[in-house]
């Protein structure tokens, strides 16, 4: 199947400064990827050159498109929302989806409507009269009533509440999400959005420590309660990380044997939050 999104061999860098290096992803139709770091890793900077918002070295194919030579036949089938919803304040909500309408050629007013029909936003609102829950929710409804092939979301829901979170994931799973389509996404957040996600690259540094599907993430990971008398025999398997509270041993292994962890305590799944944690803390060593 041909990707969507193809990076190869991706770097920038500011001065002597690497911010990202030799960055190699892939994205297949249908996929949803959580592109996952602490802050000043790199993420934003790769959603940047993806967008041909900044210089690099490296090559990049966007549905057949170079993002620095080909930007704006690119743009018609990707969309994009920032950390930051950005609106003029004196516009009306009816004027933004004018406008939208006039500059692009896969917009769909009436669908717009319909999705913000789904809101308590009113056409004749003012965005200075908005929330910045409300504002997010009226910049998601513009975006997904493009026709676009690929979404790119940069931390989208930063600063909003959990209600709003949930409503904006939900919105983007039933009105933009299919099997022809792909999402990339940054956050902080994982463990909220983690049941979405069908694959995970984790970066650190500028570069990429961890890039599989979810299934097989979970499969190759297992988070183990060890119990007191089993706490040295567990370590001298080198778990990814160890945390003890109140009195309870958890550690995380990757690759370890099911039949070397089961005597050890109990074995359950981790959640990709645990592995996150285990997997920068081994790298960071």
């Amino acid at each position: 199947m041909t990707p969507l999104i193809s990076i190869s061999q991706l770097n920038k860098s500011y001065g002597a400064s690497n911010v990202i290096s030799d960055i190699n992803l892939s994205v297949h139709p249908g996929q949803i990827l959580g592109l996952v770091g602490p802050n000043g890793a790199g993420k934003t900077t790769c959603l940047q050159a993806m967008l041909g918002l900044v210089d690099y070295q490296g090559d990049i194919d966007i549905l057949g498109f170079n993002p620095r030579k080909q930007r704006e036949k690119m743009l018609e089938q990707v969309a994009y929302i920032a950390d930051v919803a950005v609106l003029p304040k004196w516009l009306k909500v009816h004027q933004s989806l004018e406008y939208l309408a006039g500059i692009h050629p896969r917009f769909n007013r009436d669908k717009a409507i319909e999705l913000l029909a789904k809101t308590n936003i009113k056409l004749e609102s003012k965005v200075k009269h908005l929330s910045k829950g409300m504002i997010t929710q009226l910049h998601l409804a513009l975006i997904l009533a493009i026709d676009a092939k690929v979404l790119i979301l940069d931390e989208p829901t930063l600063g909003l509440d959990i209600l709003t979170r949930r409503q904006f994931y939900t919105h983007l799973l039933e009105d933009f999400y299919n099997d022809d389509k792909c999402i990339i996404v940054t956050t902080h957040q994982i463990e909220e959005i983690e049941h979405i996600l069908t694959h995970v690259a984790f970066i650190q540094a500028g570069k990429l420590v961890l890039n599989e599907s979810t299934d097989k993430i979970k499969e190759r990971f297992q988070l183990v309660a060890v119990t007191h008398e089993n706490v040295a025999q567990a370590s001298a398997l080198k778990p990814l990380f160890s945390n003890s509270l109140m009195g309870i041993n958890m550690m995380l292994f990757d690759n370890q044997s099911g039949d070397d962890l089961q005597p050890l305590g109990q074995v359950s799944v981790p959640s990709l939050a645990d592995i996150f944690v285990g997997v920068l803390a081994k790298e960071a060593i």
